[in-house]
């Protein structure tokens, strides 16, 4: 199992470059990502620009290290949201079963067949757009449902073992089992799904910025960067690949490490 444990280093590496590359962006940046230039409009990567400048003459390298941030936050903010309700769900109806589960789990197929962007799109269309917290809940609430269907199967299998039969004997609570005994027990199968969760946040936010209805200037966005580099393919390259490379990369080292997570990421 050598490529897959190499598979999941090389996958930590690339995510925490990314995440410390985020966290530098927020502390500093070497230009101010909004400083415009009249005289330095779309110059190619040189020391002075490594990434080269925009149609505005801003800084593209600080614009995606200030981006990255906004991205990974929306990201995190999006998982984390849609994680704690859709486990919170997947939890007691794998617990419990009987007819709860079968409601539930009927509403929660229901949501699923709907179209994910078009369900974000309308929910954001209520909350307005253009907001990062609107963003976040729109996108959250579309994640709820994929989170409630993984989290119940591995609560359902859970709930049959002896270890949880030994609880109750005992006399635990309902939600000792579930948070003391049942939770630590599904880590396994819950990482992998919050990375493949994580890496669909990072394309619906830059999805949605893209389509002008997600994260708005004054602050950057990968999405709304590509945005504005597709008119410049030709002319300026650089812009659409340097901010498109890094979605890519994000999206591929957190998605190495979601598959190390699920073959074991060990060594024979």
């Amino acid at each position: 199992m050598r490529n897959k444990s190499l598979s999941l280093k090389i996958g930590l590496a690339i995510s925490v470059f990314f995440f410390l590359f985020a966290i530098v962006g927020v502390l500093w940046t070497p230009y101010s990502p909004t400083e415009m230039g009249a005289d330095s409009q779309l110059m190619a990567p040189c020391p002075a620009h490594l990434m080269g400048t925009d149609n505005f003459g801003r800084d593209i390298f600080s614009r995606v290290m200030k981006g990255t941030g906004t991205t990974m936050l929306v990201a995190f903010s999006t998982v984390l949201f849609g994680a704690f309700f859709g486990v919170a769900i997947g939890a007691v109806t794998g617990y419990f079963g009987g007819k709860l589960d079968a409601v539930l789990m009927r509403i929660n197929d229901s949501i699923t067949a709907l179209p994910s962007i078009l369900l974000a799109l309308v929910i954001i269309s209520l909350l307005g757009p253009g907001r990062k917290i609107n963003l976040i809940l729109a996108l959250g609430i579309v994640f709820i449902p994929s989170f409630a269907r993984v989290s119940r199967t591995a609560f359902a299998a859970s709930s049959a073992q002896n270890y949880i039969t030994s609880a109750k004997l005992m006399g635990a609570g309902t939600f000792r089992i579930i948070v003391f005994h049942m939770l630590p027990n599904t880590v396994s199968v819950l990482l992998p799904a919050l990375t493949i969760g994580f890496n669909n946040a990072v394309l619906a936010e830059a999805s949605m910025s893209y389509l002008g209805i997600g994260v708005k200037p004054p602050d950057a966005s990968l999405g709304y960067m590509l945005s504005e580099a597709q008119s410049y393919v030709m002319s300026a390259p650089w812009y659409c690949l340097m901010t498109g490379g890094v979605i890519v990369l994000i999206v591929f080292g957190v998605g190495l490490v979601g598959e190390g997570l699920r073959n074991g990421g060990g060594e024979e």
